[in-house]
């Protein structure tokens, strides 16, 4: 039985399904990546033999490939929300973008030479279920 994942952006524009497999689950913590989300890592699954279908607001995706790399991202112009990019073989969905559950864990922590020096033992930080008080 073939898996289908749904997902879509922040501001509801655009919306996919991800018919098949994920192969992997990286979180990067390259500069880039950082850069790309604004934060820790970036968190991708990744698939060589799934397929994306937009099923809404196809033309509000846009991409941009950092000049002179293979580093390359896929957002929403509308809200600017990371989205799936699909080239050279491989499919790549930002986890953040999914709205169905995700069985696949984490697969490794990749870049991490390039780990923010902030971004150490977080796990010894406190919890909070909501917005803080």
């Amino acid at each position: 039985m073939t898996q289908i994942t749904s997902g879509g952006c922040l501001c509801g524009a655009v919306t996919f399904e991800v018919d098949g497999e994920f192969d992997a689950f990286f979180l990067c913590h390259c500069s880039r990546c950082r850069k790309d989300t604004g934060s820790a890592h970036a968190a991708n699954l990744f698939s060589g033999s799934a397929t994306i279908a937009w099923l809404s607001g196809e033309a509000f995706v846009k991409g941009y490939r950092l000049p002179g790399t293979r580093h390359e991202r896929s957002f929403c112009s509308q809200c600017g929300s990371a989205l799936p990019l699909s080239g050279e073989g491989m499919l790549v969905v930002p986890a953040g973008s999914l709205d169905s559950p995700v069985s696949l864990r984490p697969t490794a922590h990749i870049s991490c030479a390039d780990r923010a020096g902030w971004d150490r033992d977080l796990h010894e930080l406190p919890e909070i279920a909501g917005l803080p008080g």
